[in-house]
């Protein structure tokens, strides 16, 4: 009889002062909805050095039942937002963070929780990210760290770290990805109305999802029909076109209804089928190429390690090993 896999552990950390925003946002990522969505379930705990009443940075209170023995059974570990990057953290905490590395957890700090594994050493002599209000004090107080100024978040493996406020959501969301796939992602980042990949960096907006088709809309309805025929050559003149609207109305309708340029979009969709293709079929590069749009496997590689700094066929071999690990 096969024995039911456990399920995976979270441990988020939370403090006395700590965001709301950002003690949700794993929360909400790796909460019990997951189960409405087909994926395994993980097992979430939020716990404090002191449990008790922990004071927010909104004013109220929250009651944190668990203490920090929690981390010596998680398999990821998460330091939100800390709430002032001058205050070091405990000793205590230091040391459960250091033992829960030690023994293989994934180690995750958003935003300035950066700062909690970097004074824990658990950086030194990787790259981080961090809060870009920060970035000079960060670099000043942890010269053993490489510093990425620019992007959203960083996945050194079983070490990750995010930019400032919404990038913790990105990671959280790369995380799942990874633990689960493209496709479980994608719907987690439409029940939270927030993008499920953005490439670039932190001074990058969230790209608006877009609109559900009602009536007669006909800009939704075209990105509907655009989205199921990612294969045909897709530009701003044959939607606009098939939308009966004239170049520069669709393209202002398109803008104010998803926050990008049709380009964009449509590149980002493709990225977005072509994952799950990796995933979920056994198609040769060039038939996946042709399935999302690319034209060819080399354009199909180019896009995709840009956006994703991975190859496909790396991409494939990596989520394949975590499934049937």
């Amino acid at each position: 009889m096969l024995q039911k896999k456990a399920a995976h552990r979270v441990a988020v950390v939370a403090f006395e002062g700590i965001s709301p925003f950002h003690l949700s946002v794993p929360c909400m990522v790796f909460g019990d909805d997951l189960a409405r969505l087909g994926a395994p379930r993980y097992d979430l705990t939020v716990c404090a050095e002191r449990p008790g009443s922990i004071a927010t940075l909104s004013g109220f209170s929250l009651d944190v039942p668990n203490d920090l023995s929690a981390l010596r059974e998680a398999d990821t570990v998460i330091v939100p937002a800390w709430a002032d990057p001058d205050t070091p953290p405990s000793p205590e905490l230091v040391e459960a963070l250091c033992a829960a590395h030690a023994r293989g957890a994934r180690m995750v700090g958003l935003c300035l929780g950066a700062f909690v594994l970097a004074e824990a050493g658990l950086l030194d002599g990787r790259t981080a990210s961090t809060h870009w209000i920060w970035a000079d004090d960060f670099a000043a107080r942890f010269p053993a760290v490489r510093l990425d100024r620019d992007v959203l978040y960083v996945d050194e493996g079983n070490m990750l770290t995010s930019a400032g406020t919404a990038a913790a959501i990105d990671c959280c969301l790369h995380l799942l990805r990874r633990d689960h796939g493209a496709e479980i992602a994608n719907k987690v980042a439409r029940r939270m109305v927030v993008a499920p990949h953005r490439s670039g960096g932190q001074v990058q907006y969230i790209e608006q999802p877009l609109p559900k088709a009602e009536g007669g809309d006909r800009l939704a309805s075209t990105l509907e029909w655009a989205a199921e025929n990612l294969k045909e050559p897709l530009c701003l003149d044959l939607l606009a076109e098939r939308a009966a609207m004239s170049r520069r109305n669709f393209s202002r309708r398109f803008r104010k209804a998803t926050g990008v340029t049709v380009s964009h979009w449509i590149l980002m969709q493709r990225l977005a089928l072509a994952q799950r293709l990796l995933e979920t079929t056994d198609r040769k590069m060039e038939a996946v190429a042709e399935a999302v749009g690319f034209g060819s496997a080399v354009t199909l590689r180019q896009h995709f390690s840009a956006a994703f700094s991975v190859s496909p066929m790396a991409y494939r071999r990596q989520f394949r090993e975590r499934v049937e690990g």
